[in-house]
Parts: C-alpha cells; sequence; structure tokens
C-alpha cells in the first residue's frame, strides 16, 4: 500500500513540475534530494567478481529491463552483453543485508567500442581529451525504487569515486530513456549529447534514448556552485568529493592499473556459452576482436572459432602490447637544473615504452632518470628518452625506455599474462 501511495504521489509531482520552466524545474528536483550521509553497515559497495555477484547483477539488471520493456525475457534470466564479456568493462554492486540490491556497469574503450557510438557521435569528446567511459546497465531492487536514494545515491558516489580515481576516467556518457534523462541532468548535470533523441534504439528492445555526457574534470566545480550551500543531506559536492564512506570497499591491488578484469575463462564459458547465446551469435568480426583482446590459450579454448581461412591478424594488434595503468612518478632530466625537474603520471605503458601526463611541456629529444611507483610497494628506475608529445594531447608525452629495469620488467610481463586482476599479486611468477 505504502509503494502504491508513493507511486502516486510521484506520478502526481511530475505532472505539476512538468509545466515549470527548466531551470526552475530542475533547481526544484534538486531541492528533494536526500542523501544518507551515514549509510547502515549493512549496506555494502563493492566490485563484482564472483561468480554468484556476477550472476546476481545480470539477474537483477534482466528482471528490471524486461519490466521495462527494455529486453524480452531471456531463457538464462539474465542480461549478459558482449560488454560484459570485455576485461574493461567493470561491473558495480550495492548489496544490503547480503543481498544485491543494485548495479551499474563501466564500459571504457575497447576494440568493440561504445554501446552508443552506433546511434551517438562522441567524436567531439573524444577531442577534449581523457579517457572515456559508457555508464550503463543501472538497476535498482524493486523493494528500493521506493526509498528515495537509499541505494542509488550510494551506488553513484561509488561510480564516481571509481571512475576518477581507479578507472582514470575523464568522460562519463550515457544513453538512457527520455523518461529518466532529467534526473542526469538535473541532479549530476550531464549534459545532453547535440542530436535528436533516437526513436528506436536496438540495444534496449527499441526503446527511444537520449544521448548525454558529464565531464568529471569540471563536475567538481559545478557541484559545489549548486550544492556546497546546502544542508549535508542535500549538499551532493561534499557527498560526491569529501564524504568518506566506509560502505565502499575498493579493490585491493598490488600494482596502480586502471582497469580490473574478473572474468577468467571458466567465468566466459559459463556466462556466455554455457548460459547464454552472446558468443554464439558474435559476428566475424567480433570474434576476431574477442581472440584479439584474449590472447591467452585458457581464453582461446573458451571462445567461438575463428570464420573459416580467419586469422587474428586484422591490423588492430600494435608490436608492442600496451596497457593502461596510473602511476605517479618524477622526471630528473641530465641538464640538473631545478627546470629539469617534473612530477609526471604514466597513463599507458609497454615493455619499452610509457605515456606520461605532466603540467610543464617536456623538452622533446632530452634524456632522463625516470623513477615511477608502479604500486604500494614496487619502484621502478629507468634511462628514459622524450620521443614527442602524445596525438593530440599538448600534456601528454610519449617516452622511450632505453632500459627496462627488474622491476618494469616484472610489472610489464605481470600485466601481460595476467588473467584477472587478483593475478598481480603474484607478480614474480611472471617474470621472464
Amino acid at each position: 500500500m505504502y509503494s502504491k501511495l508513493v507511486w502516486i504521489y510521484r506520478q502526481l509531482a511530475r505532472r505539476v513540475t512538468s509545466v515549470l520552466p527548466r531551470q526552475v524545474r530542475f533547481a526544484v528536483f534538486r531541492n528533494l534530494i536526500k542523501c544518507d550521509v551515514s549509510p547502515p553497515e549493512k549496506l555494502v559497495l563493492k566490485v563484482a567478481e564472483t561468480r554468484e555477484e556476477l550472476e546476481a547483477c545480470l539477474t537483477l539488471l534482466h528482471d528490471a529491463y524486461v519490466r521495462a520493456g527494455f529486453m524480452k525475457p531471456d531463457p538464462s534470466g539474465m542480461r549478459a552483453t558482449i560488454y560484459h564479456a570485455l576485461p574493461t568493462t567493470t561491473t558495480l554492486l550495492a548489496k544490503y543485508d547480503g543481498k544485491i540490491v543494485g548495479t551499474i556497469s563501466l564500459i571504457r574503450d575497447n576494440p568493440l567500442g561504445f554501446p552508443m557510438q552506433k546511434i551517438f557521435n562522441i567524436e567531439k569528446i573524444r577531442k577534449a581529451g581523457g579517457n572515456i567511459a559508457e555508464v550503463s546497465a543501472l538497476a535498482i531492487d524493486r523493494r528500493f525504487q521506493a526509498k528515495g536514494g537509499i541505494i542509488l545515491f550510494p551506488l553513484m558516489k561509488f561510480m564516481y569515486e571509481y571512475s576518477t580515481k581507479f578507472f582514470d576516467t575523464r568522460h562519463l556518457v550515457i544513453a538512457v530513456n527520455p523518461r529518466h534523462i532529467g534526473f542526469y541532468e538535473s541532479i549530476l548535470f550531464f549534459k545532453r549529447l547535440k542530436q535528436n533523441p533516437v526513436a528506436h534504439y536496438d540495444f534496449v528492445n527499441g526503446a527511444p534514448a537520449v544521448g548525454a555526457h558529464v565531464d568529471l574534470k569540471t563536475a567538481p566545480g559545478i557541484y559545489k556552485r549548486y550544492y556546497d550551500h546546502k544542508e549535508p543531506a542535500k549538499n551532493l559536492f561534499s557527498y560526491f568529493i569529501d564524504l568518506n564512506m566506509p560502505n565502499i570497499i575498493f579493490p585491493d591491488k598490488r600494482f596502480y592499473t586502471t582497469n580490473d578484469p574478473v572474468m577468467t575463462p571458466e567465468l566466459l564459458d559459463y556466462f556466455f556459452n554455457k548460459r547464454t547465446q552472446v558468443f554464439a551469435n558474435l559476428s566475424d568480426d567480433q570474434k576476431r576482436r574477442f581472440h584479439e583482446i584474449y590472447d591467452l590459450t585458457a581464453y582461446q579454448k573458451v571462445l567461438p572459432a575463428l570464420p573459416q581461412g580467419g586469422d587474428k591478424e586484422t591490423g588492430h594488434t600494435q608490436r608492442h602490447q600496451r596497457f593502461s595503468v596510473i602511476c605517479p612518478g618524477e622526471l630528473a632530466l641530465d641538464d640538473a637544473s631545478p627546470q629539469g625537474h617534473f612530477r609526471i603520471q604514466v597513463v599507458e605503458c609497454s615493455m619499452n615504452g610509457f605515456r606520461a601526463r605532466t603540467d610543464r611541456p617536456l623538452p622533446v629529444a632530452a634524456k632522463g632518470l625516470a623513477h615511477i611507483d608502479l604500486g604500494r610497494a614496487d619502484r621502478s628506475t629507468l634511462r628514459v628518452s622524450i620521443l614527442r608529445k602524445a596525438h593530440n594531447n599538448a600534456k601528454t608525452y610519449v617516452v622511450k625506455v632505453e632500459e627496462p629495469d627488474l622491476a618494469w620488467r616484472k610489472f610489464v610481463n605481470a600485466l601481460r599474462k595476467a588473467s584477472i586482476h587478483s593475478d598481480l599479486d603474484d607478480a614474480t611468477r611472471f617474470l621472464q
């Protein structure tokens, strides 16, 4: 009965506010925010890692999408897509009293592209620089949908912190149903992409969709302007930026990597071969790309066979495999002057080089010594030379490693041969 009354109230409120000017309507929505700055201990937020956690998330998502008309019921009772199979996709979850009651997925740029790219152009966002992730697969247990933001806001805070601190993401993009876009625009300050709303979006069973984007580099300033004068329960600036929420359990990692892959060969086989038909329905090009992504023998055994006469050499592989990381460091050029010392952040690495961000221009062709923190207790010291500025990014440089030291070789080999993020804890066994 309570849920029914809440639903009636919300329908009436929506009709009343719909006639207000846009800015007034958004201000009303922001004033209705109520965040619990001290969530109960029974609420836990973490990355989905185990088969049981992943299955519960995909089941919750399936049921929510079926109710909303975004998909037809699947015999598996799960909504598993090709994007869930990628090592660059991370599924976040919320548990309440031991039961999974909320989930959302972050899809980083990958060889398959983003789901929304089929209908929205994001090239302008790419040109702004920084990594992009698509927010997808959001679902909240029905029992909590009528209880304000008890699950939604903690899940959004987890998404924000994970994106900025671990996923090395600057831009979040979404494609949502038109009736939900108001939340993202008014509360989180997403901006609509400059296309007309799409009438039929195949990824969600032909439902209409609106594309939107938020720049996490500028978002804190916007949140401060609109929220920082409000009481704690309505202050999303403090909630997202300052609040330490012990309910969030971040991955415990040895190295400063940005991806947290959890799909073992066994999990890939279970979810995408045995329980669903995802791998069976891949196009020939998608099969090739998955073979490129998962090039270890154990994975090749569970992937669908390549097309007759095909191979995985499609021009996408690189001579030296690169890995996404976020490692702080220092660079001292050989000139020994005070101006020759730079703080850097390594964001991509291979055995013979890396890309690094810096707040000051680096002199191209200069040589020096780089000290890089690879993880909690791992540090590498390398002789390097500055090759050039990275393409379309004035603050990122391509750096050549003249001679990798033991720590660097161990680090890169571990990244190359590890199946899931927990494998990196024992990096010594990957040393060649």
